[in-house]
């Protein structure tokens, strides 16, 4: 799937439309994608942030109907500007997880993708994907993909067993 068919989506929905009818100058900031391989277990999540209330909603795209929901931490401090993310970004979820698949070839990691899991953010006035891989024997590819130049920026493997060393390195 693409992005554009996602956000077709929820601004066909009769939930989206209300919104936008109650508040016309909230704009499009983040998405969450996740595509489980194992489990089935695809969720699709667009946020709007509406600058007047300092509030951002959340439409899950994967429920029906769609479900709005508010989000009450952000993870902003209150001098971080909410940028705006264009509505009219092109990329297809497919193409990224076969760039990921040649990239972990080239260097020779021969695991299965399990679960893709991509944050679509404005970084430095950049539209960015940021994703985490989850491929077989407890194993992690973390990466970031460049919207506006088509290209990946980051790729590192990672395993399991190094975030539960950070987690002890942080407990002593």
């Amino acid at each position: 799937m693409n992005f554009q068919f996602y956000l077709e989506k929820l601004i066909d929905s009769k939930e989206f439309q209300e919104f936008k009818k109650t508040h016309p100058k909230a704009f499009l900031c983040s998405g969450f994608f996740s595509i489980d391989k194992k489990a089935n277990d695809n969720q699709q999540h667009l946020d709007y942030f509406i600058p007047k209330l300092n509030k951002m909603f959340s439409f899950k795209l994967n429920q029906n109907p769609i479900e709005v929901m508010p989000v009450e931490d952000f993870g902003f401090t209150d001098n971080k500007k909410i940028e705006k993310i264009p509505d009219n970004l092109d990329f297809d979820f497919e193409k990224l997880e076969k760039i990921v698949e040649q990239k972990m070839q080239q260097g020779k990691i021969n695991k299965k993708i399990e679960k893709l899991l991509w944050s679509l953010q404005n970084h430095n006035k950049k539209e960015i994907l940021i994703g985490t891989i989850f491929i077989s024997n407890l194993g992690m590819i973390k990466v970031s993909y460049d919207l506006q130049n088509k290209k990946l920026i980051d790729f590192q493997k990672k395993s399991f067993f190094d975030f539960i060393k950070i987690m002890r390195k942080d407990k002593k």
